[in-house]
């Protein structure tokens, strides 16, 4: 098991994080906290925004490189917190505070691994990702580490998974669609009813089945709709917004085709960038989950894999419900067992590598 020093360090550094706001955007406090918390340790680190790229003490090119990453943006606190979320309130071996659990346990856990390892020698480079914009899956995020990035052959991203292992996680893509009719007068039933058009659509949508054998497969939902000006004109256009979540076997683009091709309505995507990620099998990643017998699972929900370039995996402290809501919090327990759990995992990752 890992010193008692690298668990400590990591609740204090998580307690000292919380208490700086850090929204999506607005990292600029946090990532000058952790410049010179690396610093003070005569450890290079990189900023690029507000993104860090941290580097170990025997950096060698023509290595592998291996990846630890996670987020320090947060969302905006909800209405509903009956603390301040900036207190870092610690209560019954908890700490309570926005962004504790999505995902600053990770976050600090993997500092903590990054540290544990950082003086010694390893058979690949291992680097640490420090990246801003997650929650929005902003621009300057990871979209544009990964442009500085040195080659990655691998990533372990940290979310909160109760350190359970996701080697596969949906992609996102935000279509608009907008059916058109003719307008006329509603007593009359002029006209062609834009909504009639959007619903027959909106049906399809709804009772489309992919046909894919797949733990994880593609869901689309109709989430907005809008139309109409009075209650008398038979509307001409009818807005909707459907949100599709795309799986390794099915791309954006390949579900954006197929519903062009099944609708009436004029579609236009937002982005394609939001991709699913998927690792198969053999993978070394999956490998050595399997053999610490670490719980393997399909995600369904999005974090920075989606802009990676890279094969990856997504596992970390804390339960991903906790997420934006109300009065988060992380275990004193659970940011323990997450350090043990990542070195465990480098270790044996090293072995294989040996």
């Amino acid at each position: 098991m890992i010193e008692n020093k690298y668990k400590e360090e990591a609740i204090s550094l998580l307690e000292r994080i919380i208490k700086i706001p850090s929204f999506s955007k607005e990292e600029d406090g946090v990532a000058d906290y952790l410049i010179d918390f690396f610093k003070a340790k005569g450890i290079k680190t990189e900023r690029f925004k507000n993104n860090l790229l941290v580097y170990p003490d025997h950096y060698q090119d023509g290595l592998a490189n291996v990846l630890l990453n996670s987020h320090i943006d947060t969302v905006k606190p909800v209405d509903s917190w009956s603390v301040d979320p900036f207190a870092c309130i610690k209560k019954e071996a908890k700490i309570i505070g926005l962004g504790s659990n999505d995902a600053g346990a990770s976050l600090v856990a993997l500092i903590a691994s990054f540290l544990y390892f950082s003086k010694e020698k390893l058979p690949f480079n291992l680097l640490l990702a420090i990246s801003a914009e997650e929650e929005i899956s902003g621009k300057h995020g990871m979209e544009y580490l990964t442009t500085v990035l040195p080659k990655i052959e691998m990533a372990i991203v940290g979310e909160p998974t109760q350190m359970n292992v996701a080697y596969a996680e949906r992609g996102l893509m935000v279509v608009d669609g907008i059916a058109k009719g003719k307008a006329g007068h509603a007593a009359r039933k002029e006209g062609i009813n834009a909504i009639e058009i959007a619903m027959k659509d909106i049906a399809w949508i709804h009772a489309y089945q992919f046909n894919l054998d797949s733990t994880l497969p593609p869901s689309m939902t109709v989430t907005m709709i809008n139309a109409g000006s009075q209650h008398n004109v038979v509307p001409d256009t009818c807005k909707f917004v459907i949100d599709v979540r795309s799986a390794d076997k099915y791309t954006n683009e390949a579900i954006y085709d197929l519903l062009n091709a099944n609708l009436k309505s004029e579609l236009k995507a937002r982005s394609f960038r939001l991709k699913s990620s998927f690792l198969p099998t053999d993978h070394l990643l999956r490998k050595t989950a399997k053999q610490l017998s670490l719980k393997q699972y399909s995600s369904p929900t999005l974090s920075d894999q989606a802009l990676m370039n890279f094969p990856s995996i997504k596992m970390g402290p804390g339960k991903s419900e906790r997420s934006h809501q109300a009065d988060e919090f992380i275990s004193l327990t659970e940011i323990k067992e997450g350090i043990d759990k990542y070195i465990e995992f480098i270790e044996q990752l090293k072995s294989n590598y040996e």
